[in-house]
């Protein structure tokens, strides 16, 4: 089948080229096959305060990240950091926030 335009109804699904369409005015979502675009039996929701931990975790290391960097920078043998600029410390900066991130989920998991 082929969408040759967009009908009047609210909504219209139809298949083309082996993925499943859905669409509005506003609004085109597609998958691929097998995938479902509502919930099924297999999909596990995802519990708030699960989603609020996480929050507070990501928050967390990058706050520890960014104050070690902050007390190790000086020592570190990095070129003066231009503002708006892409350098290595930025890189740095990401990778200390993503060693806390490692550490957090590791103690976590360790509790």
């Amino acid at each position: 089948m082929e969408i040759s335009r967009i009908r009047p109804s609210l909504f219209s699904v139809s298949r083309l080229a082996s993925h499943v369409l859905v669409e509005s005015p506003s609004i085109k979502i597609s998958a691929p096959p097998g995938y479902p675009l509502s919930r099924s039996a297999d999909v596990t929701p995802v519990s708030k305060p699960s989603v609020l931990v996480n929050a507070i975790q990501a928050l967390a290391a990058v706050i520890l990240g960014n104050l070690a960097y902050f007390f190790l920078a000086p020592s570190l043998p990095l070129p003066r950091h231009r503002p708006f600029r892409f350098d290595a410390g930025l890189l740095v900066d990401f990778w200390f926030c993503l060693v806390a991130y490692g550490l957090i989920r590791t103690a976590r998991r360790w509790k």
